[in-house]
């Protein structure tokens, strides 16, 4: 009979991005891909038409960070790089990691490449609220791997 395995909870993982200094996150989403379809109709001699569909572009989806707001700047410094024109300083390479339930082992990792921030904002701010105040940056990237 064979063994269950238990899946992974969402509150176990880690970040990293090389090269900044970052406080824990709240919440990653956006980590995914597509590949387009190309659709080739052709009609054979004497027969039906033919729909061939072959891959197309590869679409990496843009990553969405949350945390609760710091006192750092690090991920306004990071978009004021983009906004001068110095992205390829500003582009970073960077893991997700998947841990187990006692945060002990890495489970799986997910590499990004060449990411850069196409938005920082800060969340809503309430009188009389009592909620921790969010900062979210959302990363372009070129290419995920898993690795």
């Amino acid at each position: 009979m064979p063994s269950l395995v238990d899946p992974l909870a969402n509150y176990c993982f880690a970040i990293e991005i090389h090269g900044m200094a970052i406080a824990q996150f709240k919440e990653i989403s956006g980590i995914g891909m597509s590949i387009g379809v190309i659709e080739n109709r052709q009609n054979q001699l004497k027969q039906q038409p033919v729909l061939q569909k072959l891959p197309g572009t590869v679409k990496y989806d843009d990553i969405h960070l949350s945390r609760g707001k710091v006192s750092d700047k690090e991920f306004w410094n990071w978009i004021k790089q983009v906004k001068e024109g110095h992205i390829s300083q500003a582009r970073k390479d960077g893991s997700i990691i998947l841990l187990d339930f006692d945060f002990a082992s890495e489970i799986h990792r997910i590499n990004f490449f060449g990411a850069w921030p196409i938005r920082v904002e800060i969340g809503k701010l309430t009188a009389g609220g009592e909620q921790v105040l969010l900062e979210t940056v959302v990363l372009a990237v070129e290419r995920i791997e898993v690795a």
